[in-house]
């Protein structure tokens, strides 16, 4: 393959209006029902068939990377939240670390990202509980699991925005 080749991207796909219509409303909350597909199916004019086919056509595709619900943790009762920074500074250890804190059910996300000579932190956690001191337990926790002690625990105060990007 040319190097011109290699460097053409993938169009971006076509979608018709029915479709579009359909991806507005999978990409919203899904109706609160046995049958949500074939709901969105009916406000659409299409059938819960190509409402299923639509969403995995674009999953196979790798123009969606995922399809699943997302926890409103406050609205479930998780109101006592932390962002956690954890510096590992072996990049295979940071790796190991970062597993066995993403397997916990009380983290919701765990990244490992690049550090900087400000902030030398490159493991991130977002951690949740349902009571004050949940996650100050959690890390006690994760530290004696994992033996990383150098951290920083960010708080959260206040929740500004939850939403997901709306395409159509």
């Amino acid at each position: 393959m040319s190097m011109s080749e290699k460097s053409k991207k993938t169009p971006a796909p076509v979608f018709t209006d029915t479709e579009k219509r359909i991806l507005a409303l999978a990409g919203a909350d899904l109706p609160d029902s046995p049958t949500p597909f074939a709901d969105i199916a009916a406000q659409t004019g299409a059938t819960e068939a190509e409402v299923l086919a639509l969403i995995t056509r674009l999953k196979e595709d790798g123009v969606i990377r995922r399809f699943g619900a997302t926890l409103r943790h406050q609205k479930a009762g998780y109101g006592h939240n932390a962002m956690v920074a954890w510096r590992v500074d072996d990049p295979d250890e940071a790796l190991r670390v970062g597993e066995m804190m993403a397997a916990r059910t009380e983290i919701s996300h765990c990244y490992i990202r690049r550090t900087y000579p400000q902030w030398k932190y490159n493991i991130y956690t977002m951690i949740h509980g349902k009571n004050p001191g949940d996650t100050t337990r959690v890390v006690e926790e994760i530290s004696r699991d994992t033996g990383v002690t150098d951290n920083q625990t960010l708080a959260s105060l206040r929740e500004l925005k939850k939403t997901s990007m709306r395409y159509f």
